[in-house]
């Protein structure tokens, strides 16, 4: 073979390296857990509490954050919302300036005297004026004695890195760490804002579904968008379509047409009709926890009976 014919075969040859690189980069992708695959890069993709992700675009636009604590229920976007200020503090350098830690399951004071603290006393460069962040997740998570080093290693290095502590509780949060922290409180999302979400995502992975079906996902998810998500992608996985009946198949929950007629028959007085429903469901394997919270979120939604007669209801389950 000439030179010349050697060099043709390579011009055409060559591409095909990246085209397989590229179809596996597609392939992982398309295998993501969709909570990844659509988590928000940037502040105006996170869904809801408004107010508190604008005074973190404050702190983001003047540069210098402080140590904060971002409190509240699961799902709600503690985490994102911390990896968001990341990026937009440190850019590039995310990869070298941040440590991230799920402190559930690193909690202990060895963590902090090892792991945390070396990587304070690392230099990294950093755009000017800007800081290495710790970011512990499920911070509430921590040992006492855990919690007492870290509040000496914010103290020591406070002048090259800033902690991000999302947590669920923060009561469980000694109060030394909490005086040296800016507190952010999340409230939980409402049904209206994961349904929105939960629309969207179905547009972009053409995802077959009714009405009901997605009003499904919104009742099992109470304000979780993790939850929400899951459940989705469990169902179209499972199923192909997301309609009321599989969702409550993938979630395996007390159907709540069931524990809403129950109800029903007792606002009636009927009460050895509801007393089957209720063996049924008993007899389906549901845990008495399950059958009480799916009471409970049937009931806050019975506007129809009355809110003396909600109120009754809601205390009796609570």
């Amino acid at each position: 073979m000439s030179d010349t014919e050697s060099m043709e075969v390579a011009e055409v040859d060559a591409p095909a390296v990246p085209k397989e690189k590229s179809s596996t980069a597609q392939t992982r992708k398309s295998h993501l857990p969709w909570i990844e695959k659509y988590r928000p890069t940037k502040f105006e993709e996170i869904v809801g509490n408004e107010d508190t992700i604008q005074r973190l675009s404050y702190f983001a636009q003047a540069g210098n954050v402080p140590n904060i604590i971002i409190a509240g229920p699961p799902g709600v976007g503690k985490t994102t919302t911390i990896l968001c200020l990341a990026r937009i503090l440190l850019g590039p350098a995310i990869k070298d300036a941040v440590l991230e830690l799920n402190a559930s399951n690193e909690r202990g004071i060895d963590v902090v005297r090892n792991q945390i603290k070396m990587f304070a006393q690392q230099k990294v460069t950093l755009p000017a004026g800007r800081h290495k962040i710790v970011i512990l997740d499920e911070a509430d998570s921590m040992t006492d004695g855990a919690q007492q080093a870290l509040r000496r290693t914010m103290e020591i290095y406070s002048h090259s890195t800033r902690f991000a502590l999302a947590c669920n509780n923060s009561e469980k949060i000694i109060e030394p760490i909490q005086s040296r922290c800016a507190m952010l409180r999340y409230s939980q999302l409402s049904d209206a804002q994961i349904l929105a979400k939960v629309m969207d995502i179905c547009e972009k992975e053409n995802a077959s579904h009714t009405k009901e079906g997605l009003e499904a996902i919104v009742f099992t998810a109470q304000g979780d968008m993790r939850q929400a998500l899951n459940n989705l992608q469990s169902t179209v996985n499972g199923f192909g379509h997301v309609d009321e009946k599989n969702v409550f198949k993938v979630c395996d929950e007390p159907h709540p047409i069931l524990v809403k007629e129950m109800l029903q028959n007792c606002v009636n007085g009927d009460i050895d009709a509801a007393y089957k429903i209720l063996a049924h469901l008993w007899k389906l394997g549901y845990a008495a926890e399950d059958l009480i919270q799916n009471i409970f979120r049937v009931c806050k939604t019975m506007d129809k009976i009355g809110e003396f007669l909600m109120l009754e209801f809601l205390k009796v389950t609570f």
